[in-house]
């Protein structure tokens, strides 16, 4: 009985630890655990970092479509990367009358794949050091490795720094990134 009880206990203890360590596996993202099984609108919504860009994909009407089956990769812009763009931006972009502007914004910042930091790394090295990333946006992204790190350079010739990589959704991947990623204007 005790042998019997002993083997349950220990076979729990491997179940729960194997479930934890499924879910540990993804990193934290604005405080929050993020969840393989929830899709890039469930978890994002969680982040404290990314208030700023919730706000964004609801005004541009793009929450649907980030619930929707994916595969999506989406570099997220921190709180701190919007608040980064000139004085009175965002307020100008969430306002109805500026959603096409908004939207194309946004998009930029999303490509239709899965696309971890691994496929992104070789990619880069495929392409002797560059890989041109083509949005659902339409924008064309470069794609840089240093040190170990992703970079993203906009049409604008801004560059963003992949901060948090490889954040697993049930619909595709979140890449935490520094600058908002903007289309040429």
């Amino acid at each position: 009985m005790l042998k019997s009880a002993l083997r349950t206990f220990t076979i729990a203890t491997v179940v729960s630890s194997a479930a934890f360590a499924a879910h540990a596996a993804n990193p934290k993202v604005g405080g929050a655990a993020m969840y393989e099984d929830k899709n890039i609108v469930e978890n994002a919504l969680n982040s404290k970092d990314h208030t700023t860009l919730v706000a964004a994909v609801k005004a541009a009407g793009l929450v649907e479509t980030l619930q929707g089956k994916g595969p999506f990769t989406v570099f997220a812009p921190t709180n701190e990367a919007f608040a980064a763009l000139p004085k009175g931006t965002v307020d100008t972009l969430l306002k109805p009358e500026n959603k096409a502007q908004l939207t194309k914004v946004l998009t930029c910042h999303v490509v239709a794949a899965n696309a971890m930091s691994t496929a992104i790394e070789k990619m880069i090295k495929d392409d002797k050091g560059t890989h041109d990333v083509k949005t659902v946006g339409g924008c064309v992204l470069k794609a840089k490795e240093s040190m170990g790190k992703i970079t993203l350079t906009d049409e604008m010739g801004n560059v963003a720094n992949v901060t948090i990589a490889d954040v697993k959704q049930s619909n595709g991947v979140i890449h935490v990134v520094d600058k908002v990623l903007l289309p040429k204007m």
